[in-house]
C-alpha cells in the first residue's frame, strides 16, 4: 500500500515514480482517495521536475484506465479503427472533412472531440450549430453509427478516462497546464480510450498554437509520438502552420458550410486542403489502408471528385439525427447573422502577418466561443473572407467580412481584426504549411 504524500514527496525531490505508484495515484482520482490538494502538489511537482518517457506511458495508460475502453472487435469492422487529434487552432474545419474522407477509404473513425477552449475553436460546437445533430449518442447508436457510415463524431463522454477530467481540472486552476508530459498524458489517455489501432496528431505551431514556440510544438509532438507507440497505439505527428487560420473562414455554422462547400468541390481553400490531405493520407499508411503517400492521395481524392466523402458526411448527419437535405439546402438549416460588415484594412501593402490568436478571440468576443465553461454559443457568428498572409491589400479593401449579432459588437470586431494583421510595404516570405512529420 503506498501513501499520496510518499508517492508526492518522491517526485518533488526529483525521483522516478514506479508504474505501480502512478497507477495507485490515478486510480484513487476517482474514488476520491486522493484528494484535490494531492493531485494539485503532484502536478506541481511533475511541472518542476518532469516525467521520464516511462512515467508518461505509466501516467497515459493509469488514465486510460480510469474509465471505460472502447472494443471495437466485436464489431468485426472490415478495416482499422483511426483518428486524428488536432492542438486546436482557428478556422481549423479539418475534422469534419477528414472523418468523412478516410470512411469512404475503408477507415472507420470514432472520433471523440471537444469544445472550444480558448482562442481555439471546438469541433462540437461547429457540429451543435446543426439542429437534430446529437453530439452526445448513446454508447450503442455510436457503434452502430461508425460501423454503418465508417465515421462518427461526439462528444467526451463522462465514461472515458474520468480521471484526466478531473486531473485536469486542477491544473487549469493551478498553473500547471503548461508540461509537456501532462499534456501528452492527457490527449493520449482520451485517445487510447477510444480503442484505436492508430492515430494521428496534428500539432500546430505559430502564433495562434496551444505551445508558446516552434520548439515546444516539436517536443510536444515527439512526446505524444513516443508515448503512444509506448503504449500500444501506432502513433505519428504532422507539424503544421497557425500563423494564421487554417481555412479562410471561422466561427461555427460558417465552418460548417465551409466543410459542405469543400466536400462537394465548391470550395476547396488550398491551405486547408494541404492539411486536411497530409494528415488523411498519413492515417492511411498507417492504418495500412493505402501502400504509399502518393497511393493515399490519389485514393482520398478519388473520394472527394466521386462525391463519397461528401455522402459520408451526409449519412453521419442524418444517422445522428440531423437533416437529411443539409448537403443540398444548408442555408435553411445553418443560422445566419443579421450585422455583416467589412473589416477595411488601414494601409495599403501586403499581409505580412497575423496575431492568429488574437484572430480566434474576435470569433469569441462574436460570441463564436466561450470565456467560462458554461457560456452559450452563438453559432451564426464568425468572420469569412479573410485576407491569406502575402495577398496584396489596398487600403480601405476588407481584411475579412464580420458576422456579428449587433452592430456593436461588429464594430468591435472590426478593431480587433485591424490589430490583428500586419500590413508592410514588402512581401514576406510564406510559411510552408505542414512543416515536418514526426513518425515512430
Amino acid at each position: 500500500m503506498f501513501l499520496p504524500q510518499e508517492i508526492i514527496r518522491k517526485k518533488r525531490d526529483g525521483g522516478v515514480l514506479s508504474a505501480e505508484e502512478i497507477r495507485f495515484f490515478v486510480g484513487g482520482i476517482t474514488t476520491k482517495r486522493i484528494t484535490e490538494g494531492q493531485i494539485a502538489a503532484l502536478a506541481m511537482a511533475v511541472y518542476f521536475n518532469d516525467m521520464t518517457m516511462d512515467e508518461r506511458v505509466a501516467f497515459t495508460l493509469a488514465m486510460r484506465d480510469s474509465g471505460e475502453v472502447l472494443d471495437w472487435r466485436s464489431l468485426d469492422l472490415p478495416g482499422p479503427v483511426v483518428d486524428k487529434h488536432s492542438t486546436g487552432g482557428v478556422g481549423d474545419v479539418v475534422s469534419l472533412l477528414l472523418g468523412p474522407m478516410v470512411a469512404a477509404c475503408g477507415g472507420f473513425v470514432p472520433m471523440i472531440s471537444g469544445r472550444g477552449l480558448g482562442h481555439t475553436g471546438g469541433t462540437l460546437d461547429k457540429f451543435d450549430s446543426i439542429p437534430g445533430y446529437s453530439t452526445v449518442p448513446d454508447n450503442a447508436l455510436f457503434r452502430k453509427v461508425v460501423k454503418e457510415v465508417g465515421v462518427a463524431i461526439i462528444g467526451q463522454t463522462a465514461s472515458l478516462a474520468p480521471s484526466d477530467k478531473i486531473f485536469y481540472g486542477v491544473r487549469d486552476v493551478t498553473a500547471t497546464v503548461e508540461s509537456v508530459a501532462m499534456i501528452t498524458g492527457s490527449i493520449l489517455s482520451k485517445k487510447l480510450s477510444a480503442g484505436l489501432d492508430a492515430l494521428v496528431m496534428d500539432v500546430k505551431a505559430g502564433t495562434g498554437a496551444f505551445m508558446p514556440t516552434y520548439e515546444k510544438s516539436v517536443e510536444l509532438a515527439e512526446s505524444i509520438v513516443k508515448v503512444g507507440n509506448g503504449a500500444g497505439m501506432t502513433t505519428s505527428a504532422i507539424l503544421t502552420d497557425m500563423n494564421e487560420s487554417l481555412a479562410p473562414y471561422a466561427g461555427n455554422a460558417i465552418e460548417v458550410r465551409g466543410a459542405i462547400d469543400y466536400l462537394t468541390g465548391k470550395s476547396r481553400p488550398a491551405r486547408l486542403h494541404d492539411v486536411t490531405m497530409a494528415l488523411c493520407a498519413e492515417m492511411l499508411v498507417l492504418g495500412k489502408l493505402a501502400a504509399s503517400e502518393d497511393d493515399a492521395r490519389a485514393r482520398l481524392q478519388a473520394a472527394l471528385d466521386s462525391g463519397e466523402a461528401a455522402e459520408r458526411f451526409a449519412r453521419m448527419v442524418v444517422a445522428l439525427g440531423g437533416p437529411a437535405d443539409l448537403m443540398e439546402q444548408p442555408d435553411k438549416y445553418l443560422e445566419r447573422s443579421p450585422v455583416i460588415v467589412p473589416a477595411p484594412a488601414l494601409s495599403s501593402g501586403y499581409a505580412t502577418a497575423t496575431n492568429c490568436r488574437e484572430i480566434g478571440l474576435a470569433v469569441v468576443s462574436l460570441g463564436g466561443g466561450r470565456r467560462r465553461a458554461a457560456d452559450p454559443i452563438d453559432f451564426a457568428v464568425g468572420l469569412t473572407a479573410l485576407v491569406s498572409l502575402g495577398d496584396p491589400v489596398a487600403a480601405g479593401q476588407p481584411l475579412a467580412m464580420v458576422h456579428a449579432r449587433t452592430e456593436e459588437a461588429a464594430e468591435q470586431a472590426v478593431r480587433e481584426i485591424q490589430a490583428a494583421y500586419r500590413i508592410s510595404e514588402t512581401p514576406a516570405a510564406a510559411n510552408p504549411v505542414v512543416y515536418r512529420t514526426i513518425r515512430p
